[in-house]
């Protein structure tokens, strides 16, 4: 294959398949037929060399080697689009809508200065939120089903940090440690907290998949300890609606406390073992990197957690 006998246009179809992971809505994306895009698809293939996109029950599925040159040619086409028609934001008459995927404690957190914000300058931007029922996001920010991603992804952005091959995008908006939560008339609750007494107790665990595991099993493990874990739920205000009324022990964020809504109803103290601190991070697609709209949605999050209320990266 020559690059200078390839079409450029075909790269444009390429970028809106692999965003949108199906033929139909790639061609919505870009005012095709269905048929023209599937032809200019079949066009790419054979200049490649490479199958690229494999049909399945629910769009399509990329190759290896389709999903190593997406990132070069996303790169390309939005400096491309930057250049030959760069793109304002006026807030005040800006019309767009944001989907976003976080917890909801956090979303407690996050949300109502975004919703003022919003409210007072920007009557045209709408949010929609997305459940976050899982660790690993990135799926949903490459088929384009989320813009945002803000969470506790200790896996993925380890993957991330230094890596060039990736589309993916990533900043710390802030961090926290880890607390034993309890309500305060718990037996415990004027008794010291022995690692005795915290692994004898009924344990709730908040898990987005549901699995009976998280990150405090593993550092008991690793002092051959364990507990035994009552009660699984995907929410924080479940979570503490549930302790307020029960003999059971969760480990929050210090921070995430307030965002169940029962601060009164519970106290904290500290563990009595180590734990690693939790990091927040905010995940979004390079191809909305130039996006004014989406810069400054970023801007005002990463702003929120630098306000006082949270603890920022860095202090």
């Amino acid at each position: 294959m020559s690059f200078l006998t390839l079409d450029l246009n075909l790269l444009r179809v390429f970028d809106a398949v692999m965003t949108e992971q199906n033929l139909t809505r790639a061609a919505s994306r870009l005012a095709m037929t269905q048929p023209a895009v599937s032809n200019a698809v079949k066009r790419l293939r054979e200049a490649l060399g490479d199958e690229l996109l494999i049909r399945t029950a629910h769009g399509v599925k990329p190759t290896t080697r389709a999903e190593s040159l997406w990132p070069a040619v996303r790169r390309a086409l939005s400096e491309l689009e930057e250049a030959v028609a760069p793109r304002s934001f006026e807030l005040a008459k800006a019309h767009a809508t944001f989907r976003m995927a976080m917890a909801d404690a956090t979303a407690a957190l996050l949300l109502p200065r975004l919703v003022r914000l919003i409210e007072s300058d920007a009557p045209g931007i709408d949010i929609r939120m997305v459940p976050l029922t899982t660790r690993e996001p990135r799926p949903l920010l490459l088929r384009g089903d989320i813009d945002l991603a803000i969470g506790f992804f200790p896996g993925v952005v380890a993957q991330l940090q230094g890596a060039t091959d990736t589309p993916i995008r990533h900043e710390r908006l802030y961090r926290g440690e880890y607390v034993c939560v309890m309500r305060k008339d718990h037996p415990l609750a004027n008794k010291e907290l022995t690692l005795d007494t915290y692994c004898d107790a009924n344990h709730l665990l908040v898990s987005f998949s549901g699995r009976a595991r998280g990150l405090v099993d593993d550092a008991l493990l690793s002092l051959n300890r364990e507990r035994r874990i009552l009660l699984t739920v995907n929410q924080f205000f479940t979570a503490g609606k549930v302790v307020t009324a029960s003999d059971l022990l969760m480990v929050l964020p210090r921070h995430l406390i307030e965002a169940t809504g029962m601060t009164e109803a519970l106290i904290s103290k500290e563990l009595p073992f180590a734990m690693p601190d939790v990091h927040i991070d905010m995940l979004w697609h390079e191809r909305d990197a130039r996006s004014p709209g989406h810069r400054w949605l970023r801007e005002q999050l990463s702003d929120s957690t630098a306000s006082g209320s949270l603890s920022p990266t860095g202090k």
